[in-house]
């Protein structure tokens, strides 16, 4: 069969599955099912599969994706989540647009501390929102913070979306989890400025707090909940990013590291009860579970597009258009920000990682570079609409009479802002190769 055949066939198969409404991993499995039977020989391509399937979930770098998860949550049932935000609230008093920055602040400490952009999302909404809307502020300065800083946990470690795009795409994963960390504080810095000009410029849009909305707390006592609450909890994030950058670590171990910090503090504090550990394990398997179903699915299918002959049919083509790989990579980018619109960010790298890697190893792009910007590009697919999925997180947490129009506005400038800072990174590779250029 010719490789554009191959291609139209899975393609076709894949893009039919979704379309009558499976779900996007067993949409995957079933055109596996399909190139397994056509392409490797009938039955024992089917045997073939199993075994793909089998040795594609046995990485032991696959490793931190639960452990990076059971942090999260760790955290956040033991409710020491809650209170590290609460304590930022009450060193930041009575400024313009203080709650706003109070979002940024808090959703960028759990970011690194939780790894999932979804549970930041509900959790800032269900705590800030009903304040924020409560003292009058704008449905942008409100919702806004809320969505954009959740999808910064994407870029800084423990993120596990960043070790699932290394482990599919062949990227050092230690790579991507310290060079996002720049672009992601970057990204928290934005926010403030954007959010600190508004609240002077436009004074309505973030009322200051009445004397009864926040009580005058001085001295120790005032600074006493940062340094109970917050502190040692940074203090686990720099326990794994500082073992990983140091070389004392790998990602596995750093991960494990982070894990039993999250566990020995929830006990320390006296914040983790039985209920709560075992809650946090079935949320973990729960999203586990999905994460290798994926990683199995989507590993199969770049196997049989490589066998097929697509993806190098394909790579032949595009190599014979003579783009730079500048050109390349900015392709790439604008292709995911095309699909974050319709896809979410699991669909979006089983769609194009068997095609963007080749190309990107071909063309000699570097590699974290390049899935760092993706994860940038993937991070503003979350704000998109119409699907992008923190809008309807956002929807789902905020109170009845919020409109879906309303959140839609409410992200358009920090879309604006993300976009931004994926342009600097293109332009400047140093914001994400410097930090991993120095690991040891």
């Amino acid at each position: 069969m010719e490789w554009q055949w191959a291609l139209a066939l899975m393609l076709g198969c894949l893009f039919f599955f979704m379309g009558i409404g499976l779900p996007v991993v067993f949409a995957f499995l079933g055109v596996n099912l399909i190139g397994a039977w056509c392409f490797l020989g009938g039955e024992a391509g089917l045997a073939q599969w199993v075994r793909n399937t089998s040795s594609a979930l046995v990485n032991f770098s696959l490793t931190p994706i639960p452990l990076f998860v059971w942090m999260g949550e760790i955290l956040l049932q033991s409710g020491l989540a809650f209170k590290a935000i609460g304590a930022i609230e009450r060193v930041i008093h009575r400024v313009p647009g203080k709650l706003s920055i109070v979002t940024i602040l808090g959703g960028t400490t759990f970011a690194t501390l939780s790894g999932s952009s979804i549970a930041n999302t509900a959790m800032m909404g269900s705590v800030m929102l009903p304040e924020m809307l409560r003292r009058g502020y704008h449905p942008s300065m409100s919702m806004g913070p809320i969505m954009a800083v959740g999808g910064i946990a994407m870029l800084i470690p423990p993120s596990a979306l960043a070790v699932m795009l290394g482990s599919l795409a062949g990227i050092s994963i230690e790579g991507l989890l310290i060079g996002g960390i720049v672009p992601a504080l970057l990204m928290a810095a934005l926010f403030l400025l954007y959010v600190v000009a508004r609240s002077y410029w436009r004074a309505q849009d973030a009322p200051v707090a009445q004397e009864h909305d926040e009580p005058d707390v001085r001295g120790w006592a005032r600074w006493q909940p940062f340094f109970v609450h917050v502190l040692p909890l940074l203090g686990i994030f720099l326990a794994v990013v500082g073992s990983m950058f140091a070389g004392w670590a790998s990602p596995t171990e750093s991960a494990a590291i982070g894990a039993m910090a999250s566990l020995a503090a929830a006990l320390a504090y006296r914040a983790l009860s039985w209920q709560a550990l075992c809650k946090s394990l079935v949320e973990t398997a729960k999203v586990s579970v999905v994460i290798l179903f994926v990683l199995a699915a989507s590993t199969t299918f770049a196997q049989l597009l490589s066998f097929s002959g697509a993806s190098a049919g394909l790579l032949g083509l595009i190599h014979a258009m003579h783009f730079s790989p500048a050109m390349l990579a900015l392709g790439m980018l604008l292709i995911l920000l095309v699909l974050g619109m319709v896809l979410d960010q699991i669909s979006m790298m089983m769609l194009t990682l068997p095609f963007f890697m080749p190309l990107a190893q071909s063309a000699g792009i570097d590699t974290v570079w390049l899935g760092v910007m993706m994860l940038v590009a993937m991070e503003i697919g979350l704000l998109t609409p119409p699907f992008g999925l923190l809008l309807l997180v956002m929807q789902s947490v905020a109170p009845k009479g919020i409109e879906l129009a309303q959140v839609y506005r409410a992200a358009l400038p920090f879309v604006l802002l993300e976009l931004l800072l994926l342009a600097l990174v293109f332009m400047l590779p140093g914001i994400a190769t410097g930090l991993p250029g120095l690991m040891r």
